[in-house]
């Protein structure tokens, strides 16, 4: 339950302390005295949104803390341990707004993510605000009602997650299918491309000799004419060969006279060897322009189509090879894609099935829930001066499709009078209607093991005479599960509290201040007085207030 509460800086309020009990507490005072400032720094505490425009004027920054205790099975005692952010029984919750809008949160001293203090913050306060009938309109706020009385949020969220994961694929899908007939063409292109380069039985050495090759084919006879003419001057009887052979044998006979020759026969000796080997290479040469010269016609062929294949492949026929590779990754990628479509389908099939087994789980526990839940409520509302009205959570179950939030839509009907017809709330029910549909609903979907204090601000909007007197009874039984906390500007509700808190604003040196007295019950006496008969209180409104203040006791 909430313990205390300390506000600083924030709006009209400077430096206020709240101490709280168990039971039923209500909150009261004039319009515009600071009341909701109040709830809305307990819904701050709670992970609820926060604005710079909340900073006091003049501050540098809001200050909010909470102090909770509660049992040592509670539910968010085990989610502080599982973040390392337990503390006893006992959980101190604090939020710092900066003047320019930038929040800071802490849970037991230790800073913490806003989704963390939310989470935490759901644990601890179960918040009904006065505008709660006007979300009834809603149909999105009907599925959220029923799903939070079936304790299905979380299946909810499950659903939902594998919702958006079939999309994703479905999305993934649809890409590739959307580009099957392009990626077809493209394939079909690929493959013919690829066909011709494997036809044409290409390899590295030809690709890098063909052009030489070539050329010295349509210049054998040129070639074979210089070439001859050559070997003629290095081999013949009086070449160069045979001038080396001889000046090496002289040279050879003549170092026995000079030793000193010996090197110059040694030289004459090596350019002899290399005129030999030149000699060798330049046959073979020969021979081979010859055979060239025989094959210049399958060779023209041969670089013809080379050079087709390069302009078709905007490349020098060197490169053929590299193109060819690289056709042969782009296949292989679109392969892999026609398999990629077919794990996607798998894929695909696996969240479908996965998904109508979750949802008919969501379905069951929402059917069953919203049996007791109509129940629940319509009961309530034939205390609430709603004789003969009826409430029903009604599931439509749609076709068997993926979709977000389970496989059912979600609707309140309601009939206000015996013998009607159920229809839409937003066409049967009036202002007044709306908020005993929604106090009813708050009632019933309180969850003491989950947020053991119910706060309910000015839900009773709209009800007033007999009606408010129950109200005020069924929140008061609703304390003895609950810590109550409950702003109300009416006197037959404000009578049931068992602790009594009156906000008040004073003015001082141009600036506001808001203060809470806790009363007494002489106190009590005149505020009840206070709201029952306005600014002059007579004898008679205080007797009211006082016989009131008796029968709840």
């Amino acid at each position: 339950m909430l313990d205390t509460l300390n506000i600083k800086n924030l709006v009209v309020i400077e430096d206020l302390d709240i101490d709280f009990k168990s039971g039923m507490t209500v909150i009261t005072g004039e319009t515009g005295a600071g009341k909701s400032i109040i709830i809305q720094a307990l819904g701050m505490i709670a992970g609820g949104r926060s604005d710079a425009s909340l900073v006091r004027k003049g501050a540098q920054k809001a200050e909010i803390s909470a102090s909770f205790i509660f049992h040592s099975k509670s539910k968010v005692l085990s989610y502080l341990e599982s973040q390392d952010l337990e503390n006893d029984a006992e959980c101190i919750v604090r939020r710092v707004i900066l003047s320019d809008g930038k929040s800071r949160s802490y849970v037991n001293g230790r800073k913490v993510p806003l989704s963390v203090l939310s989470e935490v913050g759901s644990y601890l306060i179960d918040m009904h605000g006065q505008n709660e009938h006007q979300l009834l309109l809603r149909p999105s706020q009907h599925r959220i009602l029923l799903d939070d009385y079936a304790d299905a949020q979380t299946l909810c969220q499950e659903v939902n997650e594998i919702y958006n994961n079939y999309q994703k694929v479905k999305s993934k899908i649809d890409t590739l299918r959307n580009n099957h007939s392009l990626l077809s063409a493209q394939k079909e292109l690929l493959v013919h491309q690829l066909d011709e380069l494997q036809q044409a039985q290409l390899t590295t050495d030809e690709l890098n000799t063909i052009e030489d090759e070539y050329k010295a084919s349509i210049n054998s006879t040129q070639l074979l004419e210089k070439i001859s003419k050559i070997l003629n001057s290095l081999n013949d009887e009086h070449g160069v060969n045979n001038l080396l052979i001889e000046g090496e044998s002289v040279l050879d006979q003549s170092k026995e006279i000079d030793s000193r020759l010996e090197a110059i026969r040694e030289l004459i000796a090596g350019a002899q060897l290399q005129v030999q080997e030149g000699i060798y290479d330049l046959t073979d040469y020969l021979s081979k322009i010859s055979n060239q010269e025989d094959n210049s016609i399958a060779l023209d062929q041969r670089i013809t189509l080379l050079h087709d294949l390069g302009r078709k492949h905007n490349c020098q026929i060197t490169e053929l090879l590299d193109v060819q590779h690289t056709i042969e990754v782009k296949l292989d990628d679109l392969s892999a894609d026609n398999l990629k479509l077919d794990s996607l389908v798998q894929e695909l099939s696996h969240l479908e099935s996965e998904y109508f087994v979750k949802s008919k789980t969501l379905s069951t526990r929402r059917l069953k829930a919203s049996k007791a839940l109509s129940k629940e409520v319509t009961n309530l509302m034939q205390n609430l001066g709603m004789p003969g009205s009826e409430i029903v959570f009604n599931l439509t179950f749609l076709e068997r499709e993926v979709r977000l939030n389970g496989a059912e839509d979600i609707h309140i009907l309601v009939k206000t009078n015996a013998g009607q017809d159920f229809k839409p709330l937003n066409k049967v029910a009036s202002g007044g209607e709306l908020s005993r549909v929604s106090l009813a609903l708050s009632v019933s979907g309180s969850n003491t093991e989950l947020t053991p204090t119910v706060i309910f601000d000015e839900v009773d909007v709209g009800i007033s005479g007999s009606v408010a007197e129950i109200v005020g009874q069924m929140l008061k039984q609703l304390s003895d599960q609950y810590q109550i906390i409950c702003v109300t500007h009416l006197a037959q509700v404000a009578a049931q509290g068992k602790e009594h808190l009156r906000v008040e604003k004073t003015q001082k040196n141009d600036k506001a201040y808001t203060t809470v007295v806790s009363l007494n019950r002489e106190q009590r006496a005149d505020e009840i007085a206070r709201i029952l008969g306005g600014i002059k209180i007579t004898n008679k409104t205080r007797i009211a207030a006082e016989e009131m203040i008796s029968s709840s006791s």
